[in-house]
């Protein structure tokens, strides 16, 4: 008996985003919860389904303001910890002239790379449908050790990993071991949402489809890769017919590909959570249909309402505490079908 739907373990920290300018002519911050992994329970949270985290704090008042809004969220915290020496990790966002987002982390270090393996919650793990992780917990130990020992939990009780590169370059001690752990990342999960940025870095191939036909071939184990594409939608591959023996599969006739356009808004402030939003609505679907259970029909559905879910997301401040619920979702699509 599962008892959560997800689990997703990893950072949870403090998004300053800029908005706007000040009379003196500084940059105003304002302090959304935030962190990839929680994102994702979020939104999934606010689609009915039932959600935990397991990360690390620091004992400080930030640390207080991240359970908060946890709790707030409905997503479960038994796997939290708090680290009394080690503050809560910090990030500031910065939008640039063409739209995009520079982060500055104060993470060197932060209270989410100080969780051990032994504060691992393994019985979260096992009593889960999906595990989800993401790349910012393999960058530095301790908590590489702990991830590596949550997905020998996810593998020892049949639980789906989900992983999420999230490439931060900033937090990498070279591209190099960046490379080297999402490669680790790879191997172990069965969906992966991956951006068009992402996907050209690490394979070296410019068309989208060469490099995600690259990673299908080269990660045998991954059934469900998903592809944002930002203002040209998404894109799913879909994998009908497992590789015997983990062998590298002949992708001809196996693979299924599908493209949905994004819904782009005038209302758009920025981006911040636009992804996570995407990958929580995905796995809401996984748990709808099943990991085996899609089609070309369903990946269109499922992949229609995540970029929904992520143009509205764009139209709010923050991410973790504005999720669209499933009815704003679906009334959004309804009013764009006309």
């Amino acid at each position: 008996m599962k008892c959560f739907d997800v689990t997703a373990m990893g950072e949870l920290l403090i998004d300053f985003i800029q908005y706007g300018m000040s009379e003196q002519g500084n940059p105003l911050f304002e302090a959304n919860p935030g962190g990839a992994p929680c994102n994702v329970l979020s939104m999934l949270s606010g689609l009915s389904d039932k959600v935990a985290f397991i990360g690390k704090v620091g004992d400080d008042s930030f640390g207080y303001i991240l359970r908060d809004s946890l709790v707030e969220q409905g997503i479960d915290t038994t796997g939290l910890r708090y680290d009394n020496k080690i503050h809560t990790t910090l990030a500031l966002v910065h939008k640039l002239d063409n739209g995009d987002r520079d982060f500055s982390f104060y993470r060197k270090p932060g209270a989410d790379m100080c969780l051990t393996a032994e504060e691992i919650d393994e019985e979260l793990i096992a009593g889960s449908k999906i595990f989800h992780f993401g790349s910012l917990s393999l960058t530095d130990e301790a908590v590489r050790g702990a991830t590596m020992k949550a997905l020998n939990v996810a593998h020892d009780n049949d639980v789906i990993v989900s992983f999420d590169p999230n490439l931060r370059e900033p937090l990498w001690e070279s591209l190099e071991e960046a490379k080297a752990q999402i490669d680790v990342g790879m191997k172990n999960c069965s969906i992966m949402k991956i951006s068009d940025n992402e996907i050209t870095w690490f394979t070296g191939i410019e068309d989208y489809d060469a490099a995600a036909d690259y990673i299908m071939k080269n990660y045998p184990d991954i059934k469900l890769m998903m592809l944002s594409l930002g203002k040209d939608g998404s894109r799913a591959f879909y994998r009908t017919v497992k590789a015997a023996d983990n062998s590298l599969p002949d992708l001809s006739g196996d693979i299924i590909s599908v493209t949905v356009p994004a819904f782009i808004q005038e209302g758009t402030i920025e981006t911040t959570g636009a992804g996570d939003t995407f990958m929580g609505s995905m796995l809401h679907h996984v748990l709808l249909y099943g990991l085996d259970g899609f089609d070309e029909e369903k990946l269109v559905t499922a992949l229609t309402f995540a970029n929904a879910a992520a143009s509205i997301i764009t139209t709010r401040k923050g991410a973790l505490r504005v999720m669209p619920k499933s009815e704003e979702v679906e009334a959004f699509l309804r009013e764009r079908r006309g």
